[in-house]
């Protein structure tokens, strides 16, 4: 088949090529360049580039350029060159299964490129949505770009722009929401509306240019903000990039991927001078994320906000980019003012100045070292120590290189070791070599502390100032592991025998409630969030886990999250032993809140105690100690109200 297909003319399709003796020269569209290093043989049949080493043929270039399957790219050449497609190794019944996928998975996006159009017209017939764009400073042009488009007020406006609006094709797209499909009603006793309303409309297309979902935008005031479609055969999350179909030719002129959080950031900043940007779809960066992007540049930049749930994302970024991280490849990190994101950075000090901040983005080998770090007293020979602990992931998900050699030197410095020892500290193999990076080593188990003897209702501060100290440091109870329920098997030393198994910990029941009913981690305050994020190895790490499966896929049931943390080797052993348990999925909302409350309380109460130890010499301390003492107050009101749990 391929002695049928001319090179030349399939990457021509895509690059804009020039003859250059017996070949053929274009920019690369694999990574950003400005000066042409893509060179096509016709008498090789092949292509090469001397800047980044991509190689291949045509059904190379397919299943590189466009993400096409091997089958895909030598079904889309036979085609075009009218020759039969030849048959693979798998059954008559698997080939007829990825057919029928394949004509399903056409038939959504045929749909869905017929809603984008509809969007487009009735952004043209709205006054109001133009002027909202014109107020956000986007042109006509831009937004024709894009692909903008407006869903109309009312609940059933696609039934305009589709002959029957009862299509089931309309519910497995994600454009209407089919209510009483769940509980096996017919499709006549459905009742249907359409999923946006109201909304400005930005078309997900993947780098074949198909629309494959939408994102929706509120003009005025109303949650949420944005709303995403549902994953469906044609559409999951954490693959797909926003803008990533638009940008490519800005990667190359820019040379470098400015990854952002939002639609309208990837809109306004090629409104404003920068056409390489794309965002994720309300998800942590993935692997997959970073593979694709390095298709098209070596040089990516994370550009978060400065808060702690910014701090999280780019940790989730420094992970997925690690495996990635070769002595060729750049990847940085971008902390803005907080009072701006890229789009509002760019308008209020110019491009230069912005091009000045991505200029001085944290590359990865500091974001690493400020990530291993957290939580981590390096004046002390324990601080030290945990850094490093928490190091060794990280620098082992490193490919080999001089960048990972460098590193080790780095953080043998900041550890207070020769890197000497520490490379043969880490060349001992002890642990898990492939732990999640971020995590810290395991903690010692210890007896479990059910009643805090001190808790007669006097607020804290006052409590520990006239008994006396109640403890040093880091209380006990936040040090100890998630216990495995698993029968026959304890974490730790062997039980005694007769000994009756010590009562579960608040934090492990949170964390089991938790994975049973994952909904309820949005019903959370963000503060609360921060806190769970903050529990020590391995519940922090588990409810990180947690949070991104949240994003990527949605809730879904202990079964599916049980599978899904035994098969994942990023993560390491004493958070994957969770899935040798089991969840709590019946249990309550009000149980969760007593367990977490409890959890609070303490952590509170901590913290207050140090603040109360400040007061005398720092005013700044009191009044943190007061708006503590207010929060821990409202704890303690919700526990006294709660029914008493009779487990």
């Amino acid at each position: 088949m391929l002695s049928r297909v001319d090179v030349v003319e399939v990457v021509g399709r895509h690059v804009e090529l020039k003859k250059a003796g017996i070949n053929h020269k274009g920019l690369c569209p694999f990574h950003g360049e400005k000066s042409p290093s893509f060179i096509v043989s016709p008498s090789r049949q092949t292509y090469h580039c001397f800047g980044c080493g991509v190689h291949g043929d045509a059904i190379r270039f397919l299943t590189e350029h466009h993400g096409m399957s091997f089958v895909e790219a030598v079904q889309d050449l036979s085609q075009q060159v009218g020759l039969q497609v030849p048959e693979d190794e798998r059954s008559e019944a698997d080939r007829a299964a990825a057919a029928e996928q394949r004509q399903r998975q056409t038939t959504l996006t045929d749909v869905l490129a017929k809603a984008a159009q509809h969007y487009r017209q009735q952004l043209k017939s709205s006054p109001r949505a133009i002027d909202y764009l014109k107020r956000r400073g986007l042109t006509g042009e831009v937004a024709q770009r894009f692909g903008l488009g407006y869903a109309p007020e009312g609940w059933r406006t696609l039934a305009s722009a589709f002959a029957r609006y009862d299509d089931p094709l309309l519910a497995e797209s994600g454009m209407v929401i089919a209510q009483g499909a769940d509980e096996g009603k017919s499709e006549a006793d459905q009742k249907r509306y359409d999923r946006f309303r109201d909304r400005i409309m930005f078309p997900i297309r993947n780098v074949k240019g198909e629309t494959i979902a939408f994102g929706g935008r509120v003009l005025d005031k109303g949650e949420p903000k944005y709303l995403n479609s549902p994953e469906t055969p044609v559409f999951v999350k954490g693959r797909e990039l926003y803008g990533l179909y638009e940008s490519r030719t800005g990667l190359r002129e820019k040379g470098y991927a400015l990854v952002t959080e939002g639609y309208m950031d990837v809109v306004a900043l090629a409104q404003l001078g920068f056409p390489n940007a794309v965002a994720t779809l309300g998800t942590a960066c993935t692997a997959e994320h970073v593979q694709k992007l390095l298709r098209f540049t070596e040089q990516v930049v994370f550009s978060f906000d400065g808060d702690a749930a910014g701090r999280r994302a780019a940790g989730r970024a420094l992970e997925a980019a690690l495996p990635h991280a070769t002595d060729t490849r750049s990847f940085r990190f971008l902390f803005l003012p907080a009072e701006h994101d890229p789009d509002s950075y760019v308008r209020a000090h110019g491009q230069q100045a912005f091009e000045a901040q991505v200029r001085d983005a944290v590359p990865l080998s500091r974001q690493l070292l400020e990530h291993a770090a957290i939580d981590c007293a390096l004046d002390t020979a324990e601080g030290r120590a945990r850094m490093l602990a928490q190091a060794r992931p990280l620098w082992q998900a490193l490919p080999d290189g001089a960048l990972k050699l460098q590193l080790l030197s780095e953080l043998a410095r900041q550890g207070g070791l020769p890197a000497e020892e520490l490379s043969g500290l880490w060349g001992q193999g002890q642990g898990n070599s492939r732990g999640r990076p971020g995590n810290a080593q395991a903690h010692g188990s210890s007896p479990a502390e059910t009643d805090d003897p001190f808790d007669d209702g006097t607020p804290p501060g006052e409590r520990y100032a006239s008994r006396g100290k109640f403890g040093s440091g880091e209380p006990a109870w936040r040090k100890r592991p998630f216990n495995r329920d698993r029968a026959g098997q304890a974490e730790g030393p062997p039980a005694v025998r007769g000994r009756r198994p010590a009562p579960k910990r608040p934090e492990d029941r949170v964390l089991q409630m938790l994975f049973g009913q994952p909904q309820w981690w949005d019903s959370l305050p963000g503060n609360e969030h921060d806190f769970l994020h903050a529990l020590p190895a391995p519940h922090g790490d588990l409810i990180a886990w947690l949070e991104r499966d949240l994003a990527e896929h949605g809730p879904r049931s202990w079964a599916v999250l049980r599978e899904a943390l035994a098969t994942d080797e990023a993560l390491p052993e004493a958070s994957r032993q969770l899935a040798d348990g089991d969840a709590d999925p019946g249990a309550t909302l009000d149980d969760f809140r007593r367990a977490l409350d409890v959890l609070l309380e303490r952590d509170l109460a901590q913290q207050m105690k140090q603040l109360l130890a400040q007061a005398g010499a720092d005013p700044a301390a009191l009044q943190q100690y007061r708006e503590l003492d207010r929060q821990w107050r409202e704890v303690k009101r919700r526990q006294a109200a709660a029914p008493k749990d009779e487990s």
